[in-house]
């Protein structure tokens, strides 16, 4: 239940713009910076993974509705979909990665801060066949390239996001593909947007304008300030009565004879508009066309200036005749529903990648990725045997698939075990100009790994795919069941949240390799001088409060650290002390042992909870020092009890305020009151339906259990 209040307070709707990096964003594999580029022409390479002849399909906006026809077809048979995504950076600054001491809540929140600040530039998905005549999976790999552009043209927003140069460097030495990616890259509407993208037009249609500019749409008069706007404008004049009459003297005429009439000019050239004669109007400036509109408005009832725009955006002007006025109505009334239908399919092609997002959330089929929060490690650490064979290697994707898929790793290096489960990967031979030859760190082949990896450990686990038919749900296997769904919470809190019950419970394959934590018990200290290390900051408290009272000093960065004393009433006695200490200014102080800690004037300490406030702001400072102290400044409090007064701290709101009033308080011997619950708190069911149903979680109450 820890995890069900802990998780509360945390999520708020994210925006539009944030919510697909934020879905995604933990499905990156992670793996060593440090590895070598691979072969993309298909080169042996030993030990890392890289295979050659594994064709993986690349999909860029240009053959995306071609792509997602198939790649339907493929997850609807497949019985697991293999996932990846490469990102463009990891975290925003290093005390954002994950530590052992970080609470569930404090977890997501770092996850979650990267998910809003970096861009997703491929996701790679790969269904997996289960093909019986062959006893063998069947996979497909595709490479979706992706890229944020402003795909609607009355959206007046743009993407932003960050960019990691480690990662940068990291995917160009494995040969990523920066000009596909920004060139050729499929962008993505939230569906937040799409829904307001959608109002706009359905506003604009309803009050009977366009999405451009037409004779609907009255205009002020153009002045005619000069002797050639008065001549163009006279001129016009006679040549559009000319036009007209000769329409109106042969209504029959058809569009060869239409065409190569003495009125077509490389101006004006007569075509053909909805079964209605028209004039194109080529070479004029903006100022002309405006005089032109004038014209046909003051002397011309039976004459309609249209403005569409053709598929590469271009705009086409016309001058269209019509019978009368009931004919120049609905003229103008079938333009607006073209436009409008026009505009509704770019809105559709906008949604972009998460058309596959939908797809493959539709069929409903089990998903799988590596380093994330279902992944394949968690299968990993459940089979013995595995563990057994990977006792000594590392469990990066491309280790594990080396290992587990000797048959395709394109040398023989070590001894290895035989695969248990057969896979082939299937390439389509009439677009094969799509696929290229797969590579690691590739989102598209790595997703292929990932599936590949999965299957062996199925088999290890005891799942029989000799017995396996095409129709048969994976999920519902007995031998699978009680892996499927489970959400590690933290790092190191050797429990799993039950995604399908949302109830939290022991994980039967946690190995515990740290002391457990215990978030009531730890204290956050920043702003000590530079050079002192945890070990000596240890040594200093455990001089005073005895040599068990620290159980675990965890290095946040060089400019802090959490500490976990043995007892939670040694959390109060140190801020009590703390801040006794700061007041004086004796003998006594100066050779205190925590002298070493205090020692410059700027250290502070507060409890966890403000450690997960720090955490939850959007400020990003690379040092963990200096983001809690521009949160604290932006909270308009110091943390240090002497600049604050005690008597304000009735009513308080702040996590930073209380802890400040606390340290006050503990300086007089005030008990230490505990800090009341948000009234905004969420429970873990609520961010289960959330991530589900998208579902905005503001002002809600927790659920208690």
């Amino acid at each position: 239940m820890q995890c069900r209040r802990r998780l509360a307070p945390l999520l708020r709707a994210p925006s539009p713009k944030t919510l697909l990096p934020l879905l995604l964003s933990r499905l990156v594999s992670s793996s060593s910076p440090s590895s070598p580029p691979p072969s993309r022409g298909g080169g042996d390479e030993a030990g890392d993974g890289s295979v050659a002849g594994v064709a993986v399909k690349q999909v860029t906006r240009g053959n995306l509705a071609e792509a997602l026809e198939e790649l339907r077809a493929r997850v609807r048979d497949a019985a697991f979909v293999g996932i990846d995504l490469e990102m463009s950076g990891v975290t925003s600054a290093p005390w954002r990665d994950t530590f052992e001491l970080d609470r569930a809540d404090v977890r997501y929140l770092k996850l979650r801060d990267s998910a809003k600040r970096f861009a997703v530039l491929q996701l790679g998905v790969c269904p997996f066949r289960w093909d019986p005549a062959k006893s063998a999976f069947v996979a497909h790999p595709h490479n979706f390239f992706i890229f944020p552009r402003k795909e609607l043209p009355y959206d007046s927003s743009s993407h932003e996001f960050l960019c990691q140069t480690t990662s940068l460097d990291f995917l160009a030495k494995h040969q990523f593909d920066f000009n596909t990616c920004f060139h050729e890259g499929i962008s993505y509407l939230s569906r937040a947007q799409e829904e307001e993208a959608l109002q706009k037009l359905n506003v604009l249609h309803h009050d009977g304008i366009s999405a451009f500019p037409n004779t609907s749409k009255q205009e002020e008069d153009v002045q005619l300030k000069s002797t050639a706007d008065l001549l163009f404008s006279e001129r016009m004049k006679i040549r559009f009565n000319e036009w007209r009459d000769a329409i109106s003297a042969n209504p029959r005429v058809d569009n060869h004879k239409l065409g190569s009439n003495k009125f077509t000019t490389d101006q004006f050239q007569t075509v053909f508009f909805k079964m209605r004669p028209a004039i194109m109007l080529d070479g004029f400036t903006s100022h002309q066309l405006k005089l032109i509109q004038q014209v046909l408005r003051k002397n011309f009832r039976d004459l309609m200036y249209v403005c569409t725009f053709g598929e590469d955006e271009t705009s086409e002007r016309r001058v269209v005749y019509t019978d009368n006025n009931e004919d120049s109505i609905l003229l103008m009334k079938d333009v607006q529903e073209d436009l409008f239908r026009r505009r509704k399919a770019k809105v559709e092609s906008a949604i972009g990648i998460r058309h596959v997002i939908d797809l493959i959330a539709s069929e409903r089929k089990l998903i799988v990725g590596h380093s994330c929060f279902l992944d394949t490690r968690h299968l990993m650490s459940a089979s013995d045997a595995v563990q057994h064979l990977m006792r000594q290697k590392s469990k990066a994707l491309s280790s594990a698939f080396s290992l587990l898929c000797p048959a395709f790793h394109s040398t023989a290096g070590e001894a290895s075990i035989p695969a248990p489960v057969r896979i082939e990967v299937e390439a389509d031979e009439t677009t094969l100009s799509c696929f290229a030859s797969g590579a690691k760190h590739e989102a598209g082949y790595d997703a292929f790994m990932t599936g590949c990896v999965f299957a062996q450990l199925c088999a290890h686990i005891g799942v029989k795919f000799e017995d396996f038919t095409p129709k048969e749900n994976l999920e519902m296997n007995k031998k699978m069941k009680k892996y499927i769904n489970l959400l590690p919470p933290s790092f190191n809190s050797g429990t799993v949240l039950d995604l399908r019950t949302g109830m939290e419970r022991a994980d039967a394959c946690y190995k515990l390799r740290y002391p457990a934590a215990v978030h009531d018990n730890i204290v956050l200290i920043w702003g000590f001088q530079s050079g002192l290390s945890a070990k000596d900051m240890k040594g200093c408290i455990c001089k005073v409060f005895g040599p068990a009272s620290v159980t675990t000093v965890f290095s946040i960065d060089s400019t802090a650290v959490l500490i976990q004393f043995s007892k939670q009433e040694s959390v109060n006695d140190f801020m009590d002390l703390k801040a006794t200490l700061e007041k004086q200014d004796s003998a006594i102080s100066l050779l205190h042992p925590l002298s070493t800690i205090l020692e410059g004037g700027q250290t502070r300490a507060a409890n966890y909870d403000t450690y997960r406030d720090i955490c939850s702001s959007s400020v990003t400072k690379y040092f963990f020092a200096d983001q809690a102290n521009a949160v604290c400044s932006a909270s308009d409090t110091e943390l240090r009890g002497e600049n604050v007064d005690a008597g304000d701290a009735l009513g308080t709101n702040s996590v930073l305020d209380e802890t400040a009033h606390t340290l006050v308080k503990h300086a007089e011997g005030t008990k230490h009151c505990s800090k009341k619950q948000d009234a905004t708190d969420i429970s873990c069911q609520d961010i289960l339906d959330a991530l589900q149903d998208g579902k905005t979680l503001f002002g809600k109450q927790t659920r208690r259990t």
